[in-house]
């Protein structure tokens, strides 16, 4: 399983609904971009400023849904537990390679490597919910594996 995407889950092949949260597992990740659209803490901008929300919420939000699929179901299914754990691992890389685009910012490079990190982004946690659904064991091309 060196390759993205490669083999099929290990043991039997997964279920109907174990396929379905697999693939939510990636498309949790999806909660970022929701969470700027709410306005949740109307402090937080004049604490800290109005940039604060554009650049911490969809942090969070990426890392956390993954989070919450991998938690509630880690006990109750190996291919959604390993689907949930890439997705984690995967939404914590992109944050901190969105944190050093923010920094890049500064050198006027930040930007242009924070939409290739957002194109990026999308396109491999839609290919992998569409994998996952398919009931193949997807990794991602590249991930730190910080979770275990």
């Amino acid at each position: 399983m060196s390759e993205p995407g490669a083999g099929p889950a290990p043991g039997a092949a997964p279920t109907e609904n174990e396929r379905t949260w697999g693939m939510l597992a990636h498309l949790a990740a999806f909660a970022g971009l929701v969470l700027l659209l709410v306005p949740v803490v109307p402090l937080v901008v004049t604490v800290a400023g109005p940039w604060f929300l554009w650049s911490v919420m969809p942090l969070f939000g990426n890392v956390a849904g993954p989070w919450l699929v991998w938690h509630s179901k880690r006990d109750q299914s190996a291919f959604v537990r390993e689907q949930a754990l890439e997705s984690l691992n995967f939404n914590i890389t992109v944050s901190l390679a969105a944190l050093a685009c923010e920094l890049a910012v500064y050198i006027f490079i930040g930007v242009l490597l924070g939409i290739a990190l957002f194109i990026a982004w999308l396109v491999l946690s839609l290919t992998a919910a569409i994998r996952a659904s398919e009931g193949v064991n997807y990794r991602y091309p590249f991930s730190l594996r910080l979770v275990k």
